[in-house]
């Protein structure tokens, strides 16, 4: 169900953003507007209260937002609590961020490493991806499990390519424990 709030309401925003021809605004609006919602936890709280009646959910949205964001993404915030979907709101501004960067050519690729990688091997990581992929860019995140004992991890959208140590010594482990003796 979330999937399906995530979509309508993602879509819908995409589709007003393109009318005004502001999508490239909108975009960037709901990265910050993601990043805030995201550390500001508290504020879904107050706005998915049940004791905070619709108005003034509405009201706080307007306070904390008028003039700092578009007319657009005003009107599509003061929708989104008005229909009662504010507890969805993040799911909704990264369905969007996610279709946008789609739209645009701009991967995001998780790489999982056993030791921490120079800046030059973080390079030819991405330089590497952006030759093999259809992407025209890369938003990139790094991260260290030494359990991996070994080479790396990458995940793009619901792709893995797993060269770790940790993933070939359990695949040598199976393959032992299939051995038949004569």
């Amino acid at each position: 169900m979330a999937k399906l709030v995530s979509k309508v309401y993602g879509d819908a925003l995409m589709q007003a953003a393109r009318e005004k021809g502001k999508l490239d605004e909108v975009f960037e609006e709901s990265l910050e507007l993601y990043g805030i919602f995201k550390e500001q936890q508290d504020l879904i709280h107050l706005l998915d209260h049940p004791q905070v009646v619709k108005e003034e959910k509405t009201q706080i949205i307007r306070n904390v937002f008028q003039g700092k964001v578009s007319d657009e993404m005003m009107g599509f915030l003061t929708a989104i609590v008005d229909k009662g979907r504010q507890n969805e709101i993040l799911s909704i501004l990264g369905y969007f961020i996610a279709q946008v960067k789609e739209e645009k050519g701009i991967g995001t690729a998780r790489v999982t490493s056993a030791v921490e990688m120079t800046k030059a091997q973080k390079e030819q990581v991405k330089s590497k991806l952006l030759a093999t992929t259809r992407y025209v860019e890369f938003d990139m995140d790094y991260s260290v499990d030494p359990s991996l004992i070994g080479g790396m991890v990458i995940r793009i959208g619901d792709r893995v390519v797993d060269s770790s140590i940790k993933t070939r010594l359990y695949e040598l482990k199976k393959q032992l424990l299939n051995v038949q003796l004569a």
